[in-house]
């Protein structure tokens, strides 16, 4: 058997240091922190990187406690348009960017990245 794109990235290390890179911008960017719950940046971040591991083949925790992940769902109640996803996807890169994987990992990552991010805008600018 194969081992999945999780597996061959790094496991849990990779995706624990995506989502904390992410999350460290989202904390200072003026776009984006306006969207979070003051105390909910953590609880975010652990959401982010159990989705992001499940898709990926790793542990199915997201919907073990979550329930099928349903993102436009659980995302409609924020307003998203271009400049909230541009945001989102600038903050995203440089964490993409920094990970220690092979580069045709982190192109495979980008590429579902911006089509996730693209799928969540619900809003007109």
């Amino acid at each position: 058997m194969s081992e999945s794109f999780y597996e061959r990235a790094g496991g849990q290390k990779t995706f624990n240091d995506l989502v904390s890179h992410f999350y460290a911008l989202v904390a200072v960017n003026p776009i984006l922190r306006p969207m979070y719950p003051d105390n909910d940046l953590h609880g975010a971040g652990r959401r982010l990187q159990m989705f992001l591991e499940q898709y990926w083949g790793g542990p199915t925790t997201y919907s073990d406690e979550r329930g099928h992940p349903r993102l436009r769902m659980r995302h409609s109640s924020f307003h998203i348009s271009r400049k909230e996803h541009d945001a989102w996807l600038i903050c995203m890169k440089d964490a993409v960017n920094g990970l220690e994987i092979a580069d045709d990992l982190k192109s495979e990552l980008w590429q579902y990245l911006e089509a996730a991010a693209a799928g969540m805008i619900n809003a007109a600018d």
